[in-house]
């Protein structure tokens, strides 16, 4: 077990509370990962003053330099991939190959934002006046409240981390309590890269106290937070009030329609891995499953068949394919919409309850679950349930099928399948979603493009990507004018 501290100022420092808290491995309950601080306002305060004091510096480096390190950092990130992978796994429970896709992801994001280093583009375009200049340019907010999950203990705080970096911001970074080990290396990985004291600080605890407290706090310039539905409203309203931008990322409900022409081997490979990859543990896992009428019994049976046999079991096992959920709270929420969807009327084909002997007694297994009859009206399939549940419902047409996706407040991915280009190009433009995936799963998205979405499920400032996504949060636009005429110039004064 190891003991974490929290990083405040370049120094790990125990919490002024003197408490601590437990992070322990989902497929082990009784193995603890970590003791982690029970943070309070006082290590709140000296966090956002440690990032507030070292802004001036780090503003004032060139985003080449800073660049620099995040490239140093992608390189320690290679190096230790496959110790950080394990650890991933160990800490939140996914199979070994996702662990190391998280850490992947943390790479391609520091490779990527250091790009960006040297492309933080403005614009300068024509003054309408003689002799005079017009451009814009990007300038860093200041100190950024950071608050990122457990399903993506690397993967989403470095979305976060780097592109609030490379834009000459400051950082207080606030990890889920069920994974900050993770955070903590992270931030190891920095400290080692190079990166001066102050610029990234790290605090752990809860949310209602030290998550709340972080971004209400007077010199915080900015938040990030990837969570819940709730828990995001409730800091959207906190920020607003205090007229600061933030950026939530908050869940989904997203639907895969597999259409009458559709290469159901090939769906099927989607649908699993939408649905029950992560263990269903991601904003966009594959959790309505809409199929045309004329395939929907087939598809149907090679789905439950297929759900049969996942394998579950500790996720740094090699033949395992399905992981635990993350605590016993998870657990809990699972099982009780398994219930709520069998007393709305949904058939249950397979799966839904929990694994209680053997070694996965020692764990927070959950078999995978298929529903079919379901019905857009029903709680399972308007409610984000965040685990191994699929529920399948089915359609006339692709408008039934569209216009079925759409009724969801969500609106994070959806996919479709079908062999028809005009029915692909047509998904496009009608689906009301952030990411639309063609022939693909609802999960799976590159760095390099922005990843949002639209309704409910989040604020309209994507992450990661780069003008069009993270940079253009991070960063706010000055506009310069420079006249050097000689005299004094009135645009659109017309004194001819």
């Amino acid at each position: 077990m190891t003991t974490i501290q929290n990083l405040i100022g370049g120094q790990w420092v125990p919490p002024s509370t003197g408490e601590y808290g437990q992070s322990v491995n989902p497929a082990h309950d009784m193995e603890v990962v970590a003791r982690y601080p029970l943070s309070g306002k006082t290590d709140v305060n000296r966090a956002v003053e440690a990032a507030k004091g070292a802004f001036p510096g780090w503003r004032a480096m060139p985003a080449p330099r800073r660049a620099e390190i995040l490239f140093r950092a992608a390189e320690i990130l290679c190096r230790r991939k496959d110790e950080l992978g394990r650890l991933v796994t160990q800490e939140m429970g996914k199979v070994l190959a996702e662990g190391l896709g998280d850490v992947q992801e943390a790479i391609d994001m520091a490779y990527f934002m250091a790009g960006e280093g040297r492309r933080l583009q403005g614009e300068t375009v024509p003054s309408e006046l003689p002799n005079k200049d017009a451009k814009s340019i990007r300038e860093p907010w200041g100190v950024f409240a950071l608050i990122t999950p457990w399903n993506f203990p690397l993967a989403i705080p470095s979305w976060k981390v780097f592109a609030s970096l490379i834009c000459g911001n400051t950082v207080v970074l606030k990890p889920s309590s069920d994974a900050p080990l993770c955070a903590v290396r992270f931030a190891e990985v920095l400290q080692e890269a190079g990166l001066p004291a102050g610029v990234l600080n790290v605090i752990t605890g809860a949310g209602e106290t030290v998550g709340l407290e972080l971004v209400t706090h007077p010199d915080i310039q900015g938040v990030s937070f990837t969570g819940s539905g709730t828990v995001g409203e409730t800091l959207a309203c906190k920020v607003a009030e205090l007229h600061r931008p933030i950026a939530l990322e908050m869940g989904g409900k997203n639907a895969i329609l597999v259409m009458d022409d559709a290469d159901l081997d090939l769906a099927l490979e989607g649908v699993l891995w939408g649905a029950f990859g992560t263990t269903g543990q991601r904003c966009t896992a594959s959790s309505r499953i809409i199929v045309h009428e004329q395939v929907h019994d087939a598809f149907l049976d090679r789905l439950v068949t297929a759900a049969k046999a996942l394998r579950l079991g500790d996720g740094l096992e090699k033949d395992t394919d399905v992981g635990p959920l993350v605590n016993r709270r998870a657990v809990s929420k699972v099982l009780n919409y398994i219930r709520i969807g069998q007393d709305e009327g949904a058939h249950l084909h397979c799966g839904g309850k929990q694994e209680e002997q053997g070694a996965l007694g020692e764990g927070f297994f959950v078999q995978p679950a298929v529903f079919s009859g379901v019905t857009p009206n029903m709680r399972i399939a308007q409610e984000e349930i965040f685990g191994p549940v699929v529920a399948v419902m089915k359609c006339a047409s692709y408008d039934e099928g569209v216009a079925m996706i759409n009724q969801s407040r969500f609106g994070l991915s959806a996919a479709v399948y079908t062999r028809d280009v005009n029915v692909a190009a047509r998904a496009e433009k009608d689906l009301e979603t952030g990411l639309v995936y063609i022939n693909a799963s609802t999960i799976g998205a590159e760095i390099q493009l922005p990843f949002g979405g639209f309704k409910y499920s989040g604020s309209g400032h994507p992450e990661a990507g780069g003008r069009m996504g993270a940079i253009d949060f991070f960063s706010r636009i000055k506009v310069v004018y420079r006249d050097f005429s000689g005299r004094l110039q009135k645009a659109q004064i017309d004194i001819s």
